[in-house]
């Protein structure tokens, strides 16, 4: 399912599933930080709302509850979220690197990164 966009709550329930492979409502809310961990019934009405958006889907039943796994696969959700932020920018990513850089959130091994995927594109090669 190309082009979904996802709330932050979302994206934190997402990683839940995307590192488990599957998980029940109850292991999505203990997936929280104790301090901030939304109520069960909170998380319940957010999966249910997921599941009709078509990211979540039930895979099994275990006892009383169900299991659900992720049916976009968190490449896809970034993508679309960096392309929603380079929008905003009108398609330019400098202003995104200037950033990352004033606030030294890009590393060396980053820059090293994107200079072997560019490497790779312009030797015809498909970016990691």
């Amino acid at each position: 399912m190309p082009g979904v966009r996802l709330t932050r709550f979302e994206m934190q329930i997402m990683d839940t599933v995307w590192t488990r492979g599957e998980a029940s409502i109850r292991e999505m809310q203990e997936a929280f930080p104790a301090k901030k961990r939304p109520g069960y019934t909170t998380v319940q009405k957010m999966v249910y709302r997921m599941e009709a958006k078509k990211v979540l889907r039930r895979t099994r039943k275990v006892g009383n509850f169900h299991l659900f796994a992720p049916t976009v696969t968190r490449e896809s959700v970034e993508r679309k979220l960096i392309d929603d932020l380079l929008a905003i920018f009108g398609g330019q990513s400098r202003p995104v690197i200037a950033h990352l850089i004033g606030a030294r959130k890009l590393t060396l091994e980053d820059v090293e990164f994107a200079e072997a995927t560019l490497k790779q594109i312009k030797e015809g090669g498909k970016p990691r």
